[in-house]
């Protein structure tokens, strides 16, 4: 087992990473055994796939659980849904002392986090992520939230899980363009600040994306000791450090409203064709090299994730795609930071950005 400590002083946590972890998680879960049962939410697709799994582990430590099951998909991050959650917690009898299990992907991840963040002011929550997208970055660092309207993720607050455990095993049971979802989050931590770890991904991503087991639980420990790292240092995201993890996502958030945040672009699409029009965005401003920008394209596609706004079925005009970025939350007095690249590993904070220029790039893409 690797495990990977999140340092945050009383809000500490351990990431816990294994293979064949699922069947084993009775014994991780049973010190946070209250006198109900633990109430697991999880989505109708890993309910079918995993759920098994967790019930005999819990079984066989002599815990109990009842579970809630919610629609699959990007849908599901709703107010609706968080309203039926919350009154089903109520209902269970939900302490602040419990904890409540979220077993699935992103989309669970966040929604169960947001409910235990505001259930009588704020309950404990353990994260179970089943797919690599959760479990190389969303599990991990405490963003919970829903959607508006609006926009990805404008509702939601700062609530640390307890505890993570991943078991890599879970990959198994996804498609393969799910994977190569999660696997852009991946890629995106060699591009942050570590060039050696995206010669890697040139070297490993196919093998990790055709399901060697020994690339997969190496990608994912590196990839949750970076955030880990990065989070300790500024977990809600005040110094800046943090917002270096957003690398793709301006851009990816904007070409996921233009989808309606349907399965027509899955969250990690977006931001693996974010990151491409980061690096170019930054060549057109004259911070980054072509090769390097290249680079990243050229990976991106050999392991069929979209780099381009052709890519990713996108035909909208750049002024719309910036339309989309202004409800963007990072937004602050008026001005919207970007994360642009000087080179591979080179990542920063640009707070200069011309939005109307941005909208001149995208029209070229």
């Amino acid at each position: 087992m690797t495990i990977v400590p999140v340092s945050l002083g009383e809000r500490s946590y351990e990431v816990r990473i294994e293979a064949g972890l699922l069947d084993r998680a009775g014994d991780a879960l049973a010190p946070y055994k209250t006198n109900r049962p633990f109430l697991v939410v999880t989505d109708a697709n890993v309910a079918a796939a995993q759920w098994h799994r967790l019930e005999a582990a819990l079984r066989s430590a002599g815990l109990q659980a009842e579970l809630v099951t919610l629609p699959a998909g990007e849908s599901t991050k709703s107010w609706a849904h968080l309203e039926a959650l919350t009154d089903r917690m109520i209902e269970h009898g939900i302490e602040r002392r419990d904890h409540v299990i979220a077993l699935g992907g992103g989309v669970i991840g966040d929604l169960v986090g947001f409910a235990a963040a505001i259930v009588k002011r704020g309950c404990n929550f353990i994260q179970i992520p089943t797919t690599l997208l959760a479990q190389v970055d969303s599990s991990v660092g405490g963003k919970t939230a829903i959607n508006s309207r609006a926009g990805k993720n404008l509702l939601g607050a700062f609530h640390q899980p307890a505890l993570v455990l991943i078991d890599p095993d879970t990959l198994d049971t996804l498609g393969a363009r799910e994977v190569g979802a999660g696997y852009a989050e991946v890629v995106k931590y060699g591009l942050i600040d570590d060039p050696a770890f995206f010669e890697w991904c040139e070297a490993n991503g196919r093998a990790l994306l055709d399901g060697d087991s020994e690339a997969r639980a190496y990608a994912i420990a590196r990839s949750v000791a970076a955030k880990a790292a990065i989070v300790a240092e500024d977990e809600r995201e005040t110094s800046g450090r943090r917002a270096l993890l957003n690398l793709g996502h301006t851009f990816g958030h904007a070409l996921e409203a233009e989808t309606g945040f349907s399965d027509r672009l899955l969250h990690g699409e977006g931001v693996a064709a974010g990151m491409a029009l980061a690096f170019g965005y930054s060549v057109r401003r004259g911070e980054c090299s072509g090769q390097d920008a290249g680079r990243v394209v050229a990976h991106l596609r050999a392991v069929g994730l979209p780099a381009s706004l052709a890519d990713a079925g996108i035909e909208a005009s750049g002024a719309r795609l910036v339309e989309h970025m202004l409800h963007d939350k990072k937004m602050s007095a008026g001005t919207l930071p970007f994360l642009l690249a000087r080179g591979i590993g080179q990542t920063y904070l640009a707070k200069d950005v011309d939005l109307a220029d941005v909208a001149a790039f995208l029209d070229g893409r």
